[in-house]
């Protein structure tokens, strides 16, 4: 396993890996406060045995994954 690791590493340059371009300038803050409410939210809605709450937790998760982050891809 070491050799192999020794072997690989002589081909990976950190600084020849790819640049970032494009112009997807969004602050991940907003994304990862949605993503921990939607768990938190639906954790309240476990807890409180709320189908609502667990569905918005749900929806809030996937648009912080998922949605949001594939709408603002495809429109920039």
């Amino acid at each position: 396993m070491a050799g192999l690791v020794a072997v690989i590493a002589q081909f990976v340059d950190p600084s020849k890996g790819p640049g970032q371009s494009g112009g997807f300038q969004v602050d991940p803050t907003y994304f990862i406060v949605l993503f921990f409410a939607g768990f938190l939210i639906g954790g309240l809605g476990h807890l409180y045995k709320s189908r609502t709450m667990v569905t918005i937790g749900v929806a809030f998760v996937l648009l912080a994954t998922l949605f949001l982050p594939l709408a603002l891809a495809i429109t920039r």
